[in-house]
């Protein structure tokens, strides 16, 4: 085992498979990240889905022993960024209760050419930005141009992650937030004030909805905290925050009804997403509602926003697409910059 930390070593034949296995710890892989560069891959990888040039097959969640956790596998490949591998997530409640994150991943790099594991990276931080970068490329393709009044549905790292995002593709005049946790929000309004936002602390969900031109659902809830009801016309919206699970999710059935809805994926959608799949189970749905996806619009394959009324909503699942483009962002830079530990497998 070698630390390459500070050595700058040459990436000279990594992609060829004869480097040895590069390690990046969480902190590293949160250095490398620069969030213009994931915002600008993940719209890449949308538009190679959507276009075929991406690949990404149906995955299955399995219940861990015991029934309370998740195992997702989420195994994607994007040839025209040279990206291939596979991202593990673990969803498991009872961690809450533990002091552990409810969801943790890794990802595994694979080189395309030679089908070597070129890196394994914890995937905490490339799961926090590329979800955020994914709902800004969203808002930038549906929302109505000039909006500058941001909701926020939850105050933790999303909703920092989200506020940084979104002020690359909108002009924030105004954030609007709610939290059940007083502390988290308080916390979350003195960094966003301390970032020069004018903030204001919501009593309600409501409040926040009705006041929202763009509007991020960041909690992961179980049932739905946000009604459809509160719509106002123009509206744009991320759901962004329930886990993959067919019975969570934070939009009540009548705000997926009134919504023009574009997916992540629409495979993943139908199997995972409680947005999804509660709407339809309920018969106030088709499938057909769901069919547009996120790169579908990107290329202009599908209508997004229609007209200034329309109420869009972009469901986020989370793609494999999506982690190995921004994997491969950090590993290149990584390599370039003599970061992490390498280990030789064989």
């Amino acid at each position: 085992m070698t630390d390459r930390t500070g050595t700058g070593q040459s990436d000279e034949g990594s992609r060829a498979g004869r480097a040895p296995l590069l390690v990046l710890d969480r902190a590293q892989v949160a250095s490398l990240l620069d969030l213009g560069e994931v915002m600008h891959v993940v719209e890449q990888a949308h538009a190679a889905l959507s276009t075929g040039t991406a690949r990404q097959p149906d995955r299955s969640a399995m219940e861990l022993p015991g029934g309370a956790g998740l195992l997702v596998p989420m195994v994607a490949a994007v040839d025209p960024l040279s990206s291939a591998g596979v991202k593990l997530l673990t969803d498991t409640p009872p961690n809450a209760d533990r002091g552990l994150p409810v969801q943790q991943s890794v990802i595994m790099l694979i080189d395309p050419d030679t089908g070597t594991c070129e890196a394994v990276l914890n995937g905490a931080p490339i799961t926090l930005l590329r979800t955020a970068a994914a709902s800004a490329v969203a808002t930038r393709h549906l929302a109505r141009q000039g909006v500058g009044t941001l909701g926020l549905i939850g105050a933790g790292a999303q909703a920092r992650a989200h506020l940084a995002a979104l002020a690359r593709v909108m002009d924030i005049d105004q954030v609007l937030v709610w939290s059940r946790t007083r502390a988290t929000v308080e916390a979350f309004a003195e960094h966003a004030r301390g970032q020069g936002y004018a903030v204001k602390v919501a009593d309600d969900p409501e409040q926040v909805v009705r006041a929202a031109e763009v509007l991020c659902t960041l909690t992961p809830s179980r049932m739905p905290v946000v009604r459809g009801e509160w719509f106002g016309p123009g509206l744009h919206v991320n759901a962004v925050g329930a886990p993959p699970r067919p019975d969570h999710r934070e939009i009540d059935t009548a705000g997926i009804v009134r919504s023009r809805v574009v997916v992540d994926s629409f495979s993943v959608s139908s199997h995972e997403s409680g947005e999804v799949l509660i709407p339809m189970r309920e018969g106030a749905i088709t499938p057909e509602h769901f069919r547009t996806e996120l790169g579908d619009v990107i290329t202009g394959r599908a209508p997004g926003r229609r007209s200034g009324d329309d109420v869009t909503l972009y469901n986020s699942v989370g793609v494999g697409i999506q982690d190995v483009v921004a994997a491969r962002l950090v590993v290149d830079a990584a390599r370039r910059q003599g970061i992490g530990t390498e280990v030789h497998l064989s």
